[in-house]
């Protein structure tokens, strides 16, 4: 009996501690549920925040391509302006102010010697001479003339670079302006992406921690649920014992009874009993199996 007491306590002693197990368990599980949900969690916002840091890199690329597509244009009208620029100044250097006034007074020299060979008396020697002036003054008059012409022509061409200049650098300008606001575009957007960029590091650091916590716990519960195992295993050994025992003692008395009766009604007591029994029956008495 104090044996089977002990055995008893064991038994209600696994049970407890199987339960109590058991229910450690189930929280840590509920706790590792808990913390995988919070990680699972930041990962979905970590894709929401990577899906909105592609958006404005693709965005800031956009703008980046826009602006090195408008600077080359921008530098290729500064380009052309600079060149015509050159043009022009080299056109300069072949401007004489002075031409205009030179021809007029050439064509004056030429009127007054025609107006002197005209009006004056002159012997053959002197009108020749003055026929010869009239000859060369004229061919200088003439070559000034063609030369003018020649100068306002350049002049015309240089007026029309000078234009076209104005209008290179205006739309140069135009051109650095849209440079300018797809930079500031472009920076917008990098910054943008950067602070995503930052969030989203730090959300990988959460996340590494949220994993290291789960896996932490999920250990913590397998080492559990191994010892509910074990205890498991235990109280089915002890209950297997338990039974065990019990058969035995109940075989042990099965026997014992059987022992009891073959001692009971051994061939002794049975010829003893029979006689008492004949002998009761003789003096009209009753008959008992008891012996």
């Amino acid at each position: 009996m104090y044996l089977e007491r002990i055995k008893l306590e064991q038994l209600r002693n696994a049970e407890k501690k199987y339960q109590m197990l058991i229910q450690r368990r189930n929280e840590l599980n509920e706790l590792a549920r808990m913390v995988r949900e919070e990680r699972d969690l930041l990962v979905k916002r970590k894709r929401e925040l990577m899906d909105e840091m592609n958006k404005y890199k693709e965005l800031r690329n956009k703008a980046v391509e826009e602006m090195k597509k408008h600077k080359e244009l921008r530098n290729q009208l500064q380009k052309k302006a600079k060149e015509l620029i050159e043009e022009r100044r080299k056109g300069k250097k072949v401007i004489i102010k002075s031409l205009p006034l030179r021809v007029e007074e050439v064509k004056a020299d030429l009127q007054m010697l025609e107006y002197k060979q005209e009006t004056t008396p002159l012997t053959k020697e002197e009108e020749d001479k003055i026929i010869e002036e009239i000859r060369k003054k004229r061919e200088e008059y003439e070559r000034l003339k063609r030369e003018l012409e020649k100068q306002k022509q350049i002049e015309v061409e240089l007026s029309e670079k000078e234009r076209t200049i104005d209008e290179l650098f205006k739309k140069a300008n135009e051109e650095h302006e849209k440079v300018l606001k797809y930079y500031q575009e472009s920076q917008k957007y990098h910054e943008k992406f950067v602070q995503l960029f930052n969030e989203v590091a730090a959300l990988i650091n959460e996340i590494r921690k949220k994993h290291e916590e789960y896996m932490k716990i999920k250990g913590e519960a397998d080492a559990v649920h191994k010892k509910v195992v074990e205890m498991r295993s235990k109280i089915i050994s002890i209950r297997e014992e338990n039974r065990r025992k019990r058969e035995e003692a109940r075989k042990m008395i099965e026997e014992q009874n059987i022992k009891a009766l073959r001692e009971l009604y051994s061939e002794e007591k049975i010829e003893k009993f029979t006689e008492e029994a004949l002998k009761a029956l003789k003096r009209g008495g009753k008959i008992s199996l008891i012996g």
